[in-house]
């Protein structure tokens, strides 16, 4: 692939081009398996714990666990990616989270919670590399077409995302046959999800997008002698696009733990919250290809705005929704996946414009360490606060908080 590009500019770019179409496939095929892994788990992982330490304080535990090993897998996925490519890096992700999946499903088995909250732990690599895959789809893109690519490959994890939850009560009703408790049963599904995505990487991700944009743009660099960028601007950029996404994953995972939790509570099935839980996963990830674009058409700090102000809306809805109702639960949960979509495709394009080629991985890695401590923030806090206090104040508390966000984006504009 390089050595065609040699040949001249014109080929050069046709040769990136057709890599990156490559690319977005090999990563939507993949995406499309993690996403029902991802979302599997979800949706009982809160209700698991309940069952099996008979409080509701510490249902919040396993998202915290789950996204606290992201955090570890984060940096590992980046490092691998940083020195090897791509390709084993996120195959190497998904591969433990098939494994996190298995440890669930022993430990529901032996009715052990602290092998379950390891296993969780580990389970979390999946959520990370579902995540990180995101990188990959930015890698070759065009600076104009970069949050549309992004978009793509996020847009992939709507179909497994939204067939997981859904999947919960059958895939229930299957693993009591096999021995396995009802609530342990999408994790069956998880495991097996996310090693068919490692499968997928392993085998079709090539050429590698990360070690072929390094290559390109040394090439680029010698041919035209660009200069470097002002690290100051960088910097920025990544703490823009950090806070970003942290404070929306923060609000995200707070309220979307504890939604079938307080649905459960209020004598709602496994049926009823899987719809819910596939609603929200549905907003996350469905929209990203208008995201995309809006991003790249409008920029960057608009749509990182638009992102505090859906999740406002989104803590009221749930804040003011009847329990009984399950139809405005799953529009708040809606809105709460629409404005995380926003930081999330808003933040990458910051962070994916400002940092360059050579540290680029690395530096994807370490910002989604920050995302996964916010997420495991996030998880722990809302099971303690809403034994405290109530759903409703979780939810409202969450929607202020993602206002914080709009200074923060002005100050930014301001200084550009």
């Amino acid at each position: 692939m390089t050595d065609t590009a040699s040949d001249g500019t014109t080929d050069h770019i046709s040769d990136l081009a057709q890599a990156q179409r490559r690319t977005l496939r090999v990563l939507v095929a993949s995406q499309v398996f993690s996403g029902a892994g991802l979302a599997a788990g979800v949706t009982v992982g809160a209700l698991l714990a309940q069952d099996m330490l008979g409080t509701t304080s510490l249902a919040g535990l396993p998202s915290a666990l789950f996204t606290a090993g992201s955090a570890l897998t984060a940096v590992a996925v980046g490092r691998i990616s940083q020195a090897r490519g791509r390709r084993p890096g996120l195959a190497t992700g998904y591969f433990a989270g098939a494994l996190g999946s298995a440890g669930v499903l022993v430990a529901a088995v032996s009715d052990n919670p602290v092998l379950l909250f390891l296993a969780l732990f580990v389970y979390g690599a999946g959520t990370a590399t579902n995540l990180q895959a995101r990188y990959a789809g930015a890698d070759l893109a065009a600076p104009g077409h970069r949050a549309r690519d992004v978009s793509t490959v996020l847009v992939a994890t709507t179909l497994g995302g939204v067939a997981g939850p859904n999947l919960a009560a059958p895939i229930g009703t299957f693993a009591e046959t096999l021995g396995i408790p009802h609530l342990a049963g999408p994790f069956l599904l998880s495991g097996v999800a996310y090693a068919l995505a490692a499968l997928v990487l392993a085998l079709r991700l090539r050429p590698d997008p990360l070690l072929l944009a390094r290559a390109s743009a040394r090439k680029e660099e010698t041919d035209a002698g660009a200069g470097a960028a002002d690290p100051s601007e960088g910097r920025g950029g990544v703490v823009l696009g950090a806070l970003v996404m942290v404070l929306t994953q923060l609000v995200m995972v707070a309220v979307m733990t504890m939604t079938p939790v307080h649905m459960h509570d209020h004598g709602h099935g496994t049926a009823a919250s899987g719809l819910v839980i596939a609603v929200h996963v549905a907003a996350m990830y469905l929209p990203s290809p208008l995201t995309g674009r809006l991003v790249d058409r409008y920029g960057r700090m608009k749509i990182a705005a638009a992102s505090g102000t859906t999740l406002l809306v989104a803590g009221v809805v749930a804040a003011a929704a009847p329990v009984s109702s399950v139809p405005l639960l799953a529009l708040a949960l809606a809105l709460l996946g629409l404005g995380w979509n926003f930081g999330l495709v808003s933040g990458t394009a910051i962070i994916t414009d400002t940092v360059p080629l050579a540290t680029r991985a690395k530096t994807q890695g370490l910002v989604d360490v920050s995302i996964a401590v916010a997420g495991a923030t996030g998880g722990m806090a809302s099971g303690i606060m809403v034994a405290a206090t109530s759903y409703p104040a979780l939810a409202l508390t969450g929607g202020v908080l993602s206002l914080t966000l709009l200074p923060a984006i002005a100050a930014s504009a301001y200084r550009r």
